[in-house]
């Protein structure tokens, strides 16, 4: 395609492939978890990091960054000690990061310009300073979710068995936090904050229809976001269209085949009294 031979669509096909790689790998646990909102939530919290970059004239990004891993850290410590459940630990992480956002960014200048890029993506406008960063936080992002597999596995699957098993559970906990809120801010320039919780969520919920093992599901959804990205860029610039929500519907658009798939194969295996087969033990059977 001609439009590959343009630098800034070069620049923003890598970005988003490098994300739809991040996202679902960090994804997966999140789902585990039943945290899959919790991107929505440090997506708020970064729009306040955004604020305060614009308003202090330094990188949106980098105090995008310190400020989601300050709320993430800070949602998992009241999760843990405090009397507050985890889904209003999120719900005050919602409200306080969209107000807090939207109050700091108003006093910036271009404000509604600046909301609409973070809010929505702006993959397009990508520079190559902007590609060393997501592809440094994006690397770190997955070798931690590779690396620590077994131990994220166990955590996400029964704390309690974690903690007897003498894993450091606190440690895991920030790490996925702190994760995620750098998953969250890179994929921001891709997506935008509104919409980030679907890369990490919607290729997991396709890949759980077709596979039953954590390590294919995790590969699938890999493969899913990566392809969805990819796609999504190409379709948005010969459609003319946002590269964020193209992408997203991509995404859906494979769950709902996915889904459609799966179900049309376990009802034709039941009549024929078929027992699935699988080329791993299912470790673990994944609900979306």
């Amino acid at each position: 395609m001609e439009l590959l031979a343009i630098p800034f669509m070069q620049r923003a096909l890598v970005a988003a492939l490098i994300i739809g790689l991040a996202a679902p790998a960090l994804g997966i646990y999140l789902v585990q978890r039943r945290l899959s909102l919790i991107g929505d939530g440090i997506g708020h919290v970064a729009l306040t990091g955004v604020g305060v970059g614009l308003l202090t004239n330094t990188s949106p990004v980098l105090t995008a960054v310190l400020v989601s891993i300050v709320g993430a850290v800070g949602v998992e410590l009241i999760r843990e000690r405090g009397r507050t459940s985890g889904d209003l630990a999120l719900a005050l992480l919602f409200y306080g990061g969209i107000a807090g956002g939207v109050l700091l960014v108003g006093l910036s200048d271009d404000s509604s310009t600046s909301l609409m890029q973070y809010l929505f993506g702006s993959l397009l406008t990508t520079s190559a300073e902007d590609l060393w960063v997501i592809g440094g936080l994006g690397a770190a992002v997955v070798a931690a979710m590779l690396v620590f597999r077994p131990a994220l596995f166990a955590l996400c699957n029964d704390e309690e068995y974690a903690k007897v098993s003498g894993l450091p559970v606190r440690t895991l906990n920030i790490l996925l936090a702190v994760t995620t809120a750098l998953t969250v801010t890179i994929a921001m320039r891709t997506v935008g904050l509104l919409l980030v919780s679907a890369l990490m969520v919607v290729p997991v919920a396709a890949a759980q229809q077709v596979t039953r093992g954590f390590r294919s599901t995790m590969t699938l959804a890999m493969l899913i976001g990566v392809g969805a990205a990819g796609a999504g860029v190409l379709v948005s610039a010969e459609a003319d269209t946002a590269p964020g929500a193209t992408t997203v519907l991509l995404a859906l658009a494979i769950f709902v085949g996915t889904a459609v798939g799966g179900s049309t194969v376990r009802r034709l295996r039941r009549r024929r009294g078929d027992s699935p087969v699988t080329s791993e033990p299912p470790d673990v059977v994944l609900h979306a």
